[in-house]
């Protein structure tokens, strides 16, 4: 039963508008650089999804007023059209960050309306990053609440705690005060939705791309007096009570937390996070033993029910939804090696030889999983078996690691489009982001 005496919302507000750049560590915000660098390289290549030509299209039916960038397209958009596309983008390739927590991906419904935002008004690096945090805070909060029951009723976090993440992030960089913020936070919840039987189609980069339009859009609305509820989250028939969440006494406590983009797990495959911890875990067996692909028989990878729901598909037709199959992403990466974008095409979800490997792969729920750990018996054509225990939520780098690996995906996947040199250089402005006064200097160069 929701508490009605907790007033969630309003602390969430209070947090949002009395929290500034300078209360916040800089290893938290070398960790929201990081982020960016991440967000801006999968933006980039996710820009070739034929979803996101569909939505600069719709865009351009609407016409409307030049205010921010579309990233790789050379063009601008209104802020709220250019948060859709490039939230879309940067989602559609499903090689986005993760926040267990949310069971979702905040930075894909954050950056890409609180860049648009900072692009149109001139705020800076800091001010990004600060809003970011924050947002990213405001999520990690809902989520605690959320839980997994309101996952497993079938809502897509991403976009239902998506909302609230860019609502609040906007919110800080507009310096809405507190009951406009309360307001903002109110009109996102409203909107709130994105269902999670949309997977494996382009609803669900969709819904990051909304998710972020909607909170910069309720940022707005809010800093015209328009009105919204005061209690959206804690409310009878409110977000968590209708959502299936659940409220409990110690959620404000979130908001006194360490930061929470240290745990954020970055991607370095190109498909759903419950897909990686099998694809690693097969591969290190293949490694230690010494095995190769005619040596294998089997393998049966044993998963949370979440994990199934997720990406549980076992006879994908297109690239899009061969990034929802354990299957597929395991026996793709045994065959072929290449994990990154170029191995979800309709034709490489097809390729006979790969149809006919996954055959040779089952899945099993194991019911004391929860997220997207992994059991995987490999049984060789000899008869030994082989077993793996992963779970990469519980791997997670460091700064430095990260920011390492991270700084490697980006100069890889944004080659093509910046150029080596003109990418080095957007390495070198990302990481000294905090130091530029005005957002404008970065994006001129998507």
């Amino acid at each position: 039963m929701v508490e009605k005496s907790i007033d969630l919302t309003r602390e969430i507000a209070h947090f949002i508008v009395n929290t500034d750049a300078a209360d916040i560590p800089q290893p938290d915000i070398e960790h929201a650089k990081v982020t960016l660098m991440d967000w801006i390289a999968v933006t980039l290549v996710g820009k070739e999804d034929p979803l996101v030509a569909k939505l600069v299209n719709y865009a351009d039916l609407l016409g409307g007023k030049e205010q921010a960038t579309v990233i790789g397209y050379g063009l601008k958009k209104n802020i709220i059209e250019t948060a859709l596309i490039n939230g879309a983008a940067s989602h559609a390739l499903d090689f986005d960050d993760t926040l267990e927590i949310i069971i979702g991906h905040p930075t894909v419904t954050l950056y890409p309306a609180l860049v648009a935002l900072a692009e149109w008004k001139g705020f800076s690096g800091k001010e990004l990053l600060a809003a970011y945090l924050i947002g990213l805070k405001t999520a990690a909060l809902i989520g605690h609440c959320g839980g997994m029951d309101h996952y497993m009723h079938g809502w897509h976090g991403t976009s239902t705690i998506g909302h609230f993440a860019s609502a609040a992030g906007c919110s800080k960089l507009l310096g809405l005060d507190e009951q406009q913020t309360v307001y903002a936070l109110g009109i996102a919840g409203t909107q709130a939705s994105g269902l999670k039987s949309a997977f494996g189609t382009m609803c669900k980069p969709f819904h990051a791309g909304k998710a972020s339009q909607a909170g910069l859009m309720s940022a707005l609305l809010a800093a015209d007096g328009f009105t919204s509820t005061d209690n959206i989250l804690e409310v009878d028939f409110g977000f968590l009570k209708v959502l299936n969440g659940k409220l409990n006494k110690n959620a404000a406590e979130v908001l006194n937390a360490p930061w929470e983009a240290a745990d954020l797990a970055q991607k370095y495959h190109a498909s759903c996070h419950a897909t990686h911890s099998p694809i690693e875990g097969t591969l290190a067996i293949l490694e230690k033993e010494g095995l190769g692909i005619d040596d294998i028989k089997s393998i049966k990878l044993h998963v949370s029910e979440l994990a199934l729901g997720a990406a549980g598909k076992t006879d994908p037709q297109t690239g899009l939804a061969g990034k929802f199959s354990i299957p597929y992403c395991v026996a793709n990466a045994l065959l072929r090696g290449d994990t990154g974008t170029k191995a979800f095409t309709d034709e490489k979800v097809n390729d006979p030889q790969v149809k006919e490997f996954m055959k040779k792969i089952s899945l099993a729920r194991n019911d004391d999983f929860v997220l997207v750990e992994a059991i995987i018996d490999l049984e060789t054509t000899t008869g030994k078996m082989y077993t793996r225990e992963l779970d990469v939520m519980k791997d997670i780098p460091g700064l430095e690691t990260k920011r390492e690996k991270i700084t490697a995906k980006f100069l890889d996947l944004s080659d093509a489009y910046l150029g080596n040199e003109k990418a080095e250089k957007m390495v070198a402005a990302i990481n000294n982001l905090d130091q530029i006064d005005n957002v404008q200097q970065l994006t001129e160069e998507l």
